[in-house]
Formats: structure tokens, C-alpha cells, sequence
């Protein structure tokens, strides 16, 4: 099978970052020789590395990597940050006089980090310019530290934390905890119950509040503004998540046109809404299905499970013992219908002879 380009321009890459590393272990600069590994026996930048990965302060985000996720930083980001925290350098001992550049160099070679570059390198239709965080990357090939529009990914497995240890012992636990909410307590069932209910429209209603907003202020202003702009974002911080206000619009104004045509699609939508909207008797009629099937899984106990399964038992032995009684019964009027029978034909005959000497003697 041919292999396409991209295939081969990846597999170039992944050669030439091979052949890079092999170079850099067999004949390795000065400042490498005079790196010396601390007492632990762990590399003084691989704990470097570790320190500045796990600092807030260095803004990252995560993209796609060759089909991989890896989180990444800019270049003129890490000489900012360097600038404000100096105390890093003591970790690497005896190299902390060096500049920024050289130490993200050392990284470099000691493949701690990868150098990339962004994969869309065109300025996208209605965007002014290329994107300031990039979701997908590429391998660059020339793997040396540069301020101006460079990415860098870490390429080492971040440490885990104990808040993480304890968070992934917890899931199994959650997971036990929903698949015995059936056996709970009324009162703790109420409580889940509302508390989800109760997430669950908080989300739904800042969803909602969230699109109207964008929806009117684009067609009357022509400004894309989504508040709360990283509340569906997969990788962010807590800060991040709590922004209120977005960043600045960037790209251009919308015609008038298609804003005056979403305004009449926006109409025709909620007239339609309007006209098949349900009664107040479907709507009730719903409403208590609904309750009801709520009342069902609120109410359901393992002792009314037990006592249904008694009674699906007990009703066959009812059924067997009312067939016997009846089929006594029915054999008790047969013998009855048989003995009138039997005694039918005797009275017969004695008013017969009642009837004979009756005639007799009138004679």
C-alpha cells in the first residue's frame, strides 16, 4: 500500500528527532558533561521539568499531537515566566547561571520536551489571524528554542498527585454508591434526587441563558459574545471555568443580511413552538406520569420487593386449592342431581298404584 504524504512527512519527522537524539547521547555539548545527577540518582532538569509543568503560573493548554494529547506552552510564555520565578534555576545546581534559551535547549535534547508547530498555518475565512492556542500540532523540524510563534509539549508523563491517587479510588465507590440507590432510605433518595434535579437545570438554564445571549447580541450588534466562554472546555483550570467575560472578538463583522435572516428563522422557530405547544390537559397528563413513575422509584423497597415475589408465589397454591373446591363442590351436585334421579322413577310408580286403587274402588 502507498503511503500518503502526511505519513511520510511524520515518519521523516519522527527520523530526524531519532537521529537527534542519538547525536546529542553519543557526543553530547559541555553543558550536558557538567550536568550532574543529585544524590537520588533522578536528572537535576528532569526535576526542573517536573517543578515547571507543575507550577499554575506558566499558562498551557492542551491540542493533538500526531494523534495524541500532549499539553504545551509558547515560547515567549516560559521566558515570561523564568523572568518572574528566577529561584527555579537553584534545582539545577551548578547550570543555574544559564540563560532561558539554553536551558529549554537542554530539554530539548535531553527529549523532556518536543518542538512543534502549528498545523493550520492559514488564516481561516472571517478570522483576521491564525489561531493564539492551536488544537492540532506537528512535530518541527528543527528542534531548537525560538520566542517568536514556537509551541513546545511536554513529552514526560505528568507526576501523579495525591489528590488524584484518592480521586481514582473514589470512582469505584461512586459507581457502587449509584447502583445501590434503589436499597436508600427515602429521605437520602429525596435528597439525590433534588440535588441532580437541581444541577441538572442549573446546567441546562446557563446553557440556555448562555445561547440567547449570543443569539441577540449578534443579530442587534453584530458582536459574537459568549459569556462564560470556557464552560464547555475539555482541558481548563478553575479560574478558567469561572470566567464570566470572553476575550476580545477577532473576527469580522457578520453581514446584515444573514443577521436579518436568522432573526426571521429565529421568529418562524418560536411561532412554530407556540402553535404545537401542549395544552393544560396533555400537559397534566404528563405531568402525573411523570410523577408517578418518580413516586414508583422513590417508594420501591427491597421489603415490597420481597413481599411481591410472596404473593407471585402464593397465588398458584390460591389457584390449585380454588380448583379442588370446586371441582368438590360440582362432584357434590352431581351425586345430589343423580340420587333425584334415581328416586324420581319410585315416586312415579307408587302414584301409579295410588292412581289404579283409586279407579278401583269407584268401580
Amino acid at each position: 500500500m502507498k503511503k500518503s504524504g502526511s505519513e511520510k512527512k511524520r515518519e521523516s519527522a519522527r527520523s530526524k528527532i531519532r537521529r537527534s537524539t542519538l547525536q546529542n547521547g553519543s557526543g553530547r555539548d559541555a553543558s550536558d558533561v557538567s550536568s550532574k545527577k543529585p544524590a537520588t540518582g533522578k536528572d537535576v532538569f528532569q526535576v526542573f521539568a517536573e517543578k515547571v509543568r507543575d507550577n499554575k503560573q506558566l499558562e498551557s493548554r492542551w491540542a493533538v499531537l500526531q494523534e495524541t494529547r500532549v499539553e504545551y506552552f509558547r515560547g515567549k510564555d516560559i521566558v515570561k515566566f523564568m523572568r518572574k520565578h528566577p529561584e527555579l534555576k537553584e534545582l539545577i545546581g551548578s547550570e543555574k547561571d544559564l540563560e532561558v534559551e539554553d536551558i529549554i535547549n537542554i530539554l530539548l535534547k535531553k527529549n523532556l520536551l518536543v518542538r512543534c508547530d502549528r498545523v493550520v498555518k492559514t488564516i481561516r475565512p472571517g478570522k483576521k489571524k491564525l489561531s493564539t492556542w492551536p488544537a492540532h500540532l506537528e512535530i518541527f523540524h528543527d528542534q531548537v528554542f525560538s520566542e517568536n510563534d514556537a509551541f513546545f509539549a511536554w513529552t514526560f508523563l505528568k507526576r501523579r498527585t495525591l489528590w488524584m491517587t484518592i480521586l481514582s479510588f473514589s470512582w469505584p465507590l461512586l459507581a457502587l454508591a449509584i447502583c445501590l440507590f434503589p436499597v436508600y432510605p427515602y429521605t437520602c433518595k429525596l435528597v439525590v434526587l433534588y440535588s441532580c434535579a437541581g444541577v441538572l437545570l442549573l446546567i441546562l438554564s446557563l446553557l440556555l441563558v448562555r445561547a440567547l445571549v449570543f443569539g441577540a447580541l449578534w443579530i442587534i450588534l453584530g458582536k459574537r459574545v459568549w459569556i462564560f466562554p470556557n464552560i464547555l472546555a475539555e482541558e481548563t483550570t478553575f479560574k478558567e471555568l469561572v470566567q464570566f467575560w470572553p476575550s476580545k472578538d477577532e473576527e469580522e463583522k457578520p453581514k446584515w443580511t444573514s443577521r436579518l435572516f436568522y432573526l426571521l428563522v429565529a421568529v418562524l422557530v418560536i411561532l412554530l413552538l407556540r402553535h404545537h405547544a401542549p395544552d393544560e390537559a396533555a400537559r397534566a397528563r404528563y405531568q402525573k406520569r411523570v410523577s408517578n413513575i418518580i413516586d414508583d422509584v422513590l417508594e420501591w423497597s427491597p421489603k415490597l420487593a420481597l413481599s411481591g415475589m410472596m404473593e407471585k408465589q402464593q397465588e398458584p397454591e390460591t389457584v390449585v386449592n380454588s380448583t379442588k373446591t370446586e371441582e368438590a363442590t360440582d362432584d357434590s351436585r352431581t351425586s345430589e342431581t343423580d340420587d333425584s334421579e334415581i328416586e324420581t322413577p319410585s315416586n312415579a310408580d307408587e302414584g301409579e298404584d295410588i292412581i289404579d286403587d283409586a279407579v278401583g274402588y269407584q268401580k
